[in-house]
């Protein structure tokens, strides 16, 4: 992994998993599991997201997403949040060519730490780990201010912008 993907991007695998995408999109502060709020989130800000494999193969793959297979970072000390067992996970699914398959994650943080996210996945496929991926974004930052589409290039203040402007002073970019 060279580059953090930012959210709402889709991410392909490559080898023996091509034909795979995963996507991090949908944040949304304030979203509580249909559960309801855990105990151990007391005092701390809910917030939801969702991942989405497609399968572009032409065979199928077994596909598990579990809170066990994420690693959810906020704020600029990347601090830990709290990832709710009431997400909704990928457990054992055939993943035929052409669908896709969508996960609800929930988790909680101090509210003042949710402007800056790092969410990385490191998902099972056909029962091995698949490669780890990370996406970056914040909490009411709109997924169109992320693309990375000439008017958002030109935008210096978009979070594509600043992500391209921190992988070329790293020198990862041309």
């Amino acid at each position: 992994m060279h580059r953090p993907n930012v959210i709402g991007d889709w991410r392909e695998y490559d080898d023996d998993h091509k034909g795979i995408r995963v996507r991090v999109h949908s944040v949304k502060k304030g979203d509580v599991p249909p559960e309801g709020r855990d105990s151990d989130a007391k005092g701390l800000t809910y917030f939801s997201f969702r991942v989405t494999v497609e399968n572009r193969a032409e065979e199928w793959f077994m596909i598990e997403l579990e809170r066990r297979h994420l690693d959810v970072r906020a704020g600029k000390d990347g601090d830990s949040v709290y990832l709710d067992y009431n997400s909704r996970e990928i457990e054992g699914f055939k993943l035929y060519p052409l669908r896709r398959a969508s996960a609800t994650f929930y988790a909680a943080a101090p509210a003042r730490r949710l402007d800056i996210l790092d969410i990385q996945i490191h998902m099972r496929i056909d029962d091995e780990p698949a490669d780890p991926h990370v996406w970056v974004g914040g909490i009411d930052v709109p997924e169109a201010a992320t693309r990375t589409s000439k008017r958002a290039a030109r935008t210096k203040d978009s979070l594509a912008a600043e992500v391209s402007q921190f992988l070329q002073e790293q020198g990862d970019v041309p």
